[in-house]
């Protein structure tokens, strides 16, 4: 143990985006000592590319909107395979959530009363989503990171995480090493909190950053933990598609929300073409205005620009597959019509979406204001994750705790935009403050040295094969097969091609070598990542070749159609004793009578 550097916490906060700041906001808020280990730098969080904002039913838009619309909304997105219990959490503490933020410095934009301005988002029933023009997530990281550097707390940056540490089945600590000299570290704690974000980057196309290589799912997977809903990733619609630099580059749903509509080739708005059902009692408006629908004195619209994001997903991939695309193999979202609809158009938009206007024209040398922008859809979310209790966010593996995109069940089949933010705030809390309560009530766990020793040689590894294959030959290959066979649309045979690939890709992994040494070498760095992008990978097809039927953010072409006796489960994975992966589904506990009563009630 002499020869790694070793650092003691109570509770250790693996990730330091809004989920990860949270909970340790709200452990170190009952005194626990606290640290948080970051893959990258303090400030670079994957929040910030949150764009469009916050959802909470403050009912500053419209009064009509409070909790039990908010949570009905949640299920009927997550197409009731949410963890009901999670989705009321979100829905009852989401705006007190909302307005601690403020409390501790967030800027919101605001109403002409002076309240927390609120706009659209597709799947909410009311303008709900607090934001800050199209930076909020940017806001949401400055202000929490302010709230937590006065709180006392270690922050290890550049950091990465190679293992968990256990004591029996109790969680125990972390080893890692930092990214820039390649030195080990053995984290010690009594409870761990996993906050790492997603899974894009197992795709080729994904407005997600180099970070997000599945790395908390991995790690809580190999200690023991369960898996849930793989099979729900999430294609936001509007990613950039030009110039190829910056492909899948995110388009805040905000553009929408402020106005956009999406066209195709000959200048139509085909989202007219497919309004799903359950839409259909709404009386349609002329195009330009949308969809209206009324309820009670008040009358709102919504367009179907708005309608939940796997469905405008997969009608953007409709229309390029039948030959109705833009030049660069996309769609074309304009908000540029709006600007002679509105006292000063252009200078409006560019105050309600200063990032986009910025990006545009800098990165494709665009003016929204004036002219179209071609997007198409991009890997952008996991709905599922590691399996956590609705209340304290703690996994199977006693100690382990995760919140955010990491973990499971709020979302269902299908997240609504702005449920993220909030997830993030609602959630870090939770589990900060009960891994700190765990962290107290079951005091110092012990380390094993042997396990240290054995994670130190798995990372050391790929240096015993210098000379050995690129690992960046190998995740090219992997993201290309995902994007390609286990995207937007799936089908069982393409599926089971890709299980056939992944294989050979796992027994290419892992004879992947690195050159040099351990300091600033981010081919090592792949090499590492590309374990734990393999084992997600595995989840995300074994999950989606079971679930037999389309549903939220997995779409079948072969079952096109949702089956309501898979409404009834959810697909958990856990690492069986000879190292596969086993699956099983897990019947759904009944929806409580009040609930459900909301449920019904909202549908009305």
């Amino acid at each position: 143990m002499a020869e790694y550097e070793t650092f003691e916490h109570d509770v250790l906060v693996v990730g330091a985006g809004g989920a990860g700041l949270r909970a340790a906001i709200g452990a170190a808020a009952t005194g626990a000592k606290v640290g948080v280990v970051t893959k990258s730098l303090l400030g670079k969080a994957h929040t910030v590319m949150a764009e469009g904002g916050v959802a909470a039913a403050l009912g500053n838009a419209d009064d009509r909107d409070n909790w039990r619309v908010h949570f009905a909304d949640t299920m009927r997105g997550g197409q009731y395979l949410n963890n009901w219990r999670m989705a009321e959490i979100h829905a009852k503490e989401a705006p007190a959530r909302v307005n601690e933020l403020e409390a501790w410095g967030a800027v919101f934009d605001r109403t002409p009363e002076g309240k927390i301005s609120q706009r659209n988002f597709g799947g909410h029933r009311y303008p709900r989503l607090a934001h800050v023009g199209d930076r909020t997530g940017l806001e949401m990281i400055r202000t929490l990171q302010d709230h937590a550097v006065h709180q006392g707390i270690d922050v290890h940056a550049e950091v990465s995480i190679v293992a968990l540490l256990k004591d029996g089945n109790r969680v125990a600590g972390a080893f890692a090493y930092d990214r820039e000299r390649g030195r080990f570290r053995v984290f010690k704690a009594k409870a761990v909190v996993l906050a790492t974000g997603g899974v894009g980057r197992a795709y080729s196309i994904t407005s997600n950053s180099w970070e997000y290589t599945a790395d908390g799912q991995s790690l809580a997977y190999n200690a023991g933990a369960v898996l849930q809903d793989m099979e729900f990733v999430q294609f936001h619609p509007t990613g950039m598609v030009w110039p190829p630099s910056v492909k899948g580059l995110l388009v805040t749903e905000g553009v929408r929300g402020e106005g956009g509509v999406l066209r195709n080739s000959e200048g139509r708005r085909f989202m007219f073409d497919d309004i799903p059902e359950n839409y259909r009692n709404q009386t349609a408006d002329n195009e330009d205005e949308g969809w209206r629908y009324t309820q009670g004195d008040k009358t709102a619209r919504r367009p179907p620009e708005l309608l939940t994001r796997d469905h405008v997903a997969r009608c953007i991939n409709r229309e390029v597959k039948a030959g109705r695309g833009s030049p660069h193999g996309g769609v074309f979202l304009d908000i540029a019509w709006i600007k002679d609809k509105i006292p000063n158009g252009a200078e409006a938009i560019k105050r309600k979406l200063p990032s986009m206007y910025h990006q545009f024209k800098q990165l494709a040398d665009i003016d929204i204001t004036k002219v179209p922008m071609e997007i198409g859809p991009t890997t952008h979310y996991m709905m599922g994750g590691i399996t956590v209790d609705g209340d304290s966010q703690m996994t199977n593996v006693p100690g382990l705790f995760a919140a955010g995109e990491c973990a499971a069940g709020l979302h269902g089949a299908n997240r609504l935009g702005g449920n993220s933010l909030s997830d993030l705030l609602v959630f870090g809390k939770r589990a900060g403050e009960h891994a700190a309560e765990f962290a107290k009530a079951n005091g110092a766990a012990a380390i094993d040295a042997a396990a240290v020793d054995s994670a130190a040689r798995e990372a050391l590894s790929p240096f015993d094969r210098a000379g050995g294959e690129s690992p960046y030959h190998v995740q090219h290959e992997l993201q290309s097969m995902m994007q390609k066979l286990v995207g937007i649309v799936r089908t069982e045979s393409e599926m089971k091609d890709a299980m056939a690939q992944l294989v050979g890709l796992s027994e290419r992994a892992a004879k992947v070598g690195a050159e040099g040494n351990r300091e600033y070498n981010p081919g090592w760095h792949t090499a590492i990542d590309l374990k734990n992008l393999m084992t997600i990978s595995e989840a995300i097809m074994r999950a989606a070749l079971e679930r037999t039927e389309s549903r939220g953010g997995h779409f079948r072409d072969d079952y096109p159609d949702k089956d309501p006796q898979q409404a009834t489960f959810n697909i958990r994975l856990r690492k069986a004793a000879d190292g596969s992966m086993s699956l099983s589904k897990e019947t759904i506990p009944p929806i409580p009578a009040h609930l459900q009563e909301v449920i019904e009630e909202q549908k009305s």
